[in-house]
Protein backbone atom coordinates (compact mmCIF):
# COMPACT_ATOMS: atom_id res chain seq x y z
CA UNK A 1 0.00 0.00 0.00
CA UNK A 2 2.29 2.09 0.82
CA UNK A 3 4.49 1.29 -2.29
CA UNK A 4 1.19 2.36 -4.37
CA UNK A 5 0.85 5.78 -2.33
CA UNK A 6 4.33 6.44 -3.11
CA UNK A 7 3.97 6.10 -7.01
CA UNK A 8 0.86 7.57 -7.13
CA UNK A 9 2.43 10.73 -5.83
CA UNK A 10 5.23 10.71 -7.87
CA UNK A 11 3.11 10.32 -10.89
CA UNK A 12 1.16 13.07 -9.39
CA UNK A 13 4.05 14.92 -9.33
CA UNK A 14 4.68 14.78 -12.39
CA UNK A 15 1.69 15.64 -13.78
CA UNK A 16 1.80 18.86 -12.10
CA UNK A 17 4.80 19.91 -13.05
CA UNK A 18 4.23 18.97 -16.60
CA UNK A 19 6.15 17.06 -19.34
CA UNK A 20 9.28 15.53 -18.36
CA UNK A 21 11.72 17.57 -18.93
CA UNK A 22 9.80 20.80 -19.15
CA UNK A 23 11.38 21.56 -16.01
CA UNK A 24 15.27 22.09 -17.06
CA UNK A 25 15.33 23.52 -20.63
CA UNK A 26 17.84 22.02 -22.47
CA UNK A 27 20.14 24.16 -24.21
CA UNK A 28 19.19 25.27 -27.80
CA UNK A 29 21.69 23.37 -29.74
CA UNK A 30 20.27 20.13 -27.84
CA UNK A 31 16.54 21.02 -29.09
CA UNK A 32 14.39 19.20 -32.15
CA UNK A 33 13.63 22.03 -33.99
CA UNK A 34 13.06 20.50 -37.31
CA UNK A 35 12.16 17.20 -39.25
CA UNK A 36 15.60 16.33 -38.25
CA UNK A 37 16.78 15.08 -34.97
CA UNK A 38 18.88 17.25 -32.56
CA UNK A 39 22.38 18.00 -33.47
CA UNK A 40 25.12 15.30 -32.13
CA UNK A 41 27.05 16.07 -29.42
CA UNK A 42 29.67 17.66 -28.51
CA UNK A 43 29.03 19.86 -31.16
CA UNK A 44 31.61 19.53 -34.56
CA UNK A 45 34.43 22.18 -34.49
CA UNK A 46 33.05 24.21 -37.30
CA UNK A 47 29.80 24.54 -35.64
CA UNK A 48 31.63 25.65 -32.27
CA UNK A 49 33.23 28.22 -33.87
CA UNK A 50 30.13 29.96 -36.36
CA UNK A 51 27.85 29.61 -33.10
CA UNK A 52 30.64 31.32 -31.03
CA UNK A 53 30.63 33.92 -33.98
CA UNK A 54 27.24 34.35 -34.00
CA UNK A 55 26.84 35.44 -30.72
CA UNK A 56 30.17 37.47 -30.76
CA UNK A 57 28.08 39.66 -33.65
CA UNK A 58 24.79 39.81 -31.30
CA UNK A 59 22.82 37.23 -33.04
CA UNK A 60 21.15 34.19 -31.96
CA UNK A 61 21.82 30.66 -32.82
CA UNK A 62 18.39 30.21 -34.71
CA UNK A 63 16.86 27.53 -35.80
CA UNK A 64 18.10 27.08 -39.24
CA UNK A 65 21.19 26.85 -38.51
CA UNK A 66 20.24 24.19 -35.16
CA UNK A 67 18.88 22.18 -38.69
CA UNK A 68 21.87 22.86 -40.86
CA UNK A 69 24.06 21.83 -38.87
CA UNK A 70 23.56 18.42 -39.71
CA UNK A 71 25.97 18.96 -42.77
CA UNK A 72 29.00 21.76 -40.77
CA UNK A 73 30.56 22.55 -43.91
CA UNK A 74 27.30 23.29 -45.78
CA UNK A 75 25.79 25.08 -43.09
CA UNK A 76 28.85 27.52 -42.52
CA UNK A 77 29.26 27.95 -46.58
CA UNK A 78 25.44 29.33 -46.27
CA UNK A 79 25.92 30.86 -43.31
CA UNK A 80 28.97 33.05 -45.14
CA UNK A 81 26.90 33.40 -48.71
CA UNK A 82 24.07 35.01 -46.41
CA UNK A 83 26.85 37.59 -44.59
CA UNK A 84 27.27 38.33 -47.89
CA UNK A 85 24.69 39.67 -49.07
CA UNK A 86 23.10 40.78 -45.95
CA UNK A 87 26.83 43.05 -45.13
CA UNK A 88 28.87 43.26 -48.25
CA UNK A 89 26.90 43.88 -50.90
CA UNK A 90 26.95 47.35 -53.11
CA UNK A 91 22.95 47.49 -53.29
CA UNK A 92 22.04 49.54 -50.07
CA UNK A 93 20.33 47.27 -47.12
CA UNK A 94 17.08 48.70 -47.63
CA UNK A 95 16.85 47.04 -51.36
CA UNK A 96 18.78 43.83 -49.56
CA UNK A 97 15.99 43.47 -47.37
CA UNK A 98 13.49 44.94 -49.62
CA UNK A 99 14.29 41.46 -51.75
CA UNK A 100 14.91 39.11 -49.12
CA UNK A 101 11.29 39.96 -48.10
CA UNK A 102 9.46 39.48 -51.62
CA UNK A 103 11.30 36.45 -52.32
CA UNK A 104 10.18 34.90 -49.05
CA UNK A 105 6.81 35.79 -49.77
CA UNK A 106 6.49 34.87 -52.87
CA UNK A 107 8.15 31.21 -52.01
CA UNK A 108 6.12 31.49 -48.88
CA UNK A 109 8.43 30.48 -46.38
CA UNK A 110 7.17 31.16 -43.01
CA UNK A 111 10.28 30.42 -41.27
CA UNK A 112 11.61 33.51 -43.18
CA UNK A 113 8.91 35.76 -43.13
CA UNK A 114 9.45 35.88 -39.47
CA UNK A 115 13.10 35.84 -39.37
CA UNK A 116 12.88 39.25 -41.69
CA UNK A 117 10.61 41.31 -40.70
CA UNK A 118 12.22 42.93 -37.71
CA UNK A 119 15.42 43.40 -40.29
CA UNK A 120 12.58 44.87 -42.75
CA UNK A 121 11.06 47.41 -40.31
CA UNK A 122 14.78 48.09 -39.10
CA UNK A 123 15.76 49.09 -42.40
CA UNK A 124 12.90 51.72 -42.52
CA UNK A 125 9.66 50.05 -43.74
CA UNK A 126 6.15 50.15 -42.55
CA UNK A 127 3.87 48.00 -41.58
CA UNK A 128 2.02 49.33 -44.59
CA UNK A 129 4.66 48.36 -46.68
CA UNK A 130 4.60 44.72 -44.87
CA UNK A 131 1.28 44.58 -45.47
CA UNK A 132 0.82 45.46 -49.16
CA UNK A 133 3.97 43.89 -50.65
CA UNK A 134 2.20 40.73 -52.13
CA UNK A 135 0.55 43.97 -54.38
CA UNK A 136 2.91 45.95 -54.82
CA UNK A 137 2.53 46.64 -58.73
CA UNK A 138 -0.84 48.18 -57.48
CA UNK A 139 0.50 50.11 -54.39
CA UNK A 140 1.65 53.94 -54.46
CA UNK A 141 4.01 52.90 -51.14
CA UNK A 142 7.08 52.03 -53.37
CA UNK A 143 9.26 54.18 -55.53
CA UNK A 144 10.38 53.77 -58.87
CA UNK A 145 13.65 52.16 -57.69
CA UNK A 146 12.06 49.60 -54.96
CA UNK A 147 9.53 48.51 -58.00
CA UNK A 148 12.48 47.94 -60.34
CA UNK A 149 14.13 45.66 -57.75
CA UNK A 150 10.64 44.20 -56.54
CA UNK A 151 10.16 43.71 -60.80
CA UNK A 152 13.07 41.88 -60.81
CA UNK A 153 12.67 39.70 -57.85
CA UNK A 154 8.75 38.95 -58.49
CA UNK A 155 10.17 37.37 -62.42
CA UNK A 156 13.30 35.89 -61.37
CA UNK A 157 11.26 33.87 -58.29
CA UNK A 158 8.50 33.08 -60.64
CA UNK A 159 10.32 30.88 -63.20
CA UNK A 160 13.42 32.69 -63.68
CA UNK A 161 12.38 34.26 -67.52
CA UNK A 162 13.15 38.10 -66.66
CA UNK A 163 11.59 39.96 -69.86
CA UNK A 164 13.77 43.27 -71.95
CA UNK A 165 12.07 45.93 -70.40
CA UNK A 166 11.78 44.43 -66.45
CA UNK A 167 15.84 43.94 -66.87
CA UNK A 168 15.77 47.64 -69.10
CA UNK A 169 14.28 49.02 -65.59
CA UNK A 170 16.79 47.33 -63.26
CA UNK A 171 19.42 48.82 -65.43
CA UNK A 172 18.62 52.08 -64.70
CA UNK A 173 19.26 52.37 -60.83
CA UNK A 174 21.59 49.52 -60.16
CA UNK A 175 25.41 48.50 -62.29
CA UNK A 176 26.17 45.13 -63.19
CA UNK A 177 27.50 44.37 -59.69
CA UNK A 178 24.37 45.06 -57.86
CA UNK A 179 22.29 43.52 -60.03
CA UNK A 180 24.63 40.30 -59.58
CA UNK A 181 23.97 40.88 -56.04
CA UNK A 182 20.29 41.39 -56.53
CA UNK A 183 20.02 37.53 -58.33
CA UNK A 184 22.00 36.00 -56.09
CA UNK A 185 19.82 37.39 -53.31
CA UNK A 186 16.56 35.74 -54.59
CA UNK A 187 18.19 32.47 -55.73
CA UNK A 188 19.77 32.42 -51.90
CA UNK A 189 16.36 32.95 -50.33
CA UNK A 190 14.33 31.17 -52.58
CA UNK A 191 16.81 28.10 -52.28
CA UNK A 192 16.81 28.85 -48.47
CA UNK A 193 12.60 29.47 -48.47
CA UNK A 194 12.49 26.34 -50.00
CA UNK A 195 14.97 24.65 -47.39
CA UNK A 196 12.68 25.45 -44.50
CA UNK A 197 9.58 23.64 -45.88
CA UNK A 198 10.97 20.92 -47.19
CA UNK A 199 12.89 20.25 -43.55
CA UNK A 200 9.71 21.96 -41.93
CA UNK A 201 12.04 23.95 -39.48
CA UNK A 202 10.25 25.44 -36.44
CA UNK A 203 9.57 29.33 -36.10
CA UNK A 204 11.43 30.61 -33.00
CA UNK A 205 8.53 31.42 -30.27
CA UNK A 206 11.35 32.43 -27.94
CA UNK A 207 12.94 35.75 -29.31
CA UNK A 208 16.15 34.46 -31.26
CA UNK A 209 16.74 36.33 -33.90
CA UNK A 210 19.78 36.42 -36.52
CA UNK A 211 23.03 38.79 -36.65
CA UNK A 212 20.92 42.02 -37.80
CA UNK A 213 23.70 44.12 -38.59
CA UNK A 214 23.06 47.84 -39.61
CA UNK A 215 20.58 48.99 -42.43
Amino acid sequence: MRTLTWIGAGLLGLVMAGPLGAQEKLPVEQQKVSRLPPLPQPLDPVLQDMFAKRRAQGGAVINLQLTTGHSPKFSQAASTMAFAIRFDSEVPRRLIELTIMRTAQIVDSKYEINQHIPLFKMCGFTDAQLAALPEWKTSALFDAKERAVLGYAEQMAHGGDVDDPTFAELQKYFSPKGIVELTYTVGNYYANGLLTKALRIQIETDGRETVAGKC
